[in-house]
């Protein structure tokens, strides 16, 4: 649905997406029933369902993307070059380096 108007995203992720969302609420709900308050997947589930509402806010809105991709691949060239200035040479490279960064 990448590129397309956010009426019609909206409208398809409603009809698709959506109902998989509650299916999965169920199921999560579900097996908390099942599982040991303490244990891993209990949390993961929990950590899952308190943050439900943002999860479903992509449902609502077209705009809203599923991933960070668009952002994590703006962020790539920074990730790249701190990782080649971690080696500048001298302290002094360094602090030039977070000079910059920090602007």
């Amino acid at each position: 649905m990448r590129g397309k108007p956010p009426e019609e995203r909206s409208r398809v992720r409603q009809a698709q997406a959506a109902p998989l969302l509650d299916d999965m609420k169920r199921w999560f709900e579900a097996a908390l029933l099942a599982l040991s308050t303490k244990s891993n997947t209990t949390k993961a589930i929990q950590y899952s369902l308190n943050r439900r509402s943002a999860l479903t806010y992509y449902c609502s809105d077209g705009l809203a993307e599923i991933d960070s991709l668009i952002a994590e691949r703006a962020l790539r060239g920074v990730a790249i070059g701190r990782r080649n200035l971690l080696f500048a040479g001298a302290d002094s490279g360094g602090e030039r380096a977070a000079a910059m960064y920090s602007l």
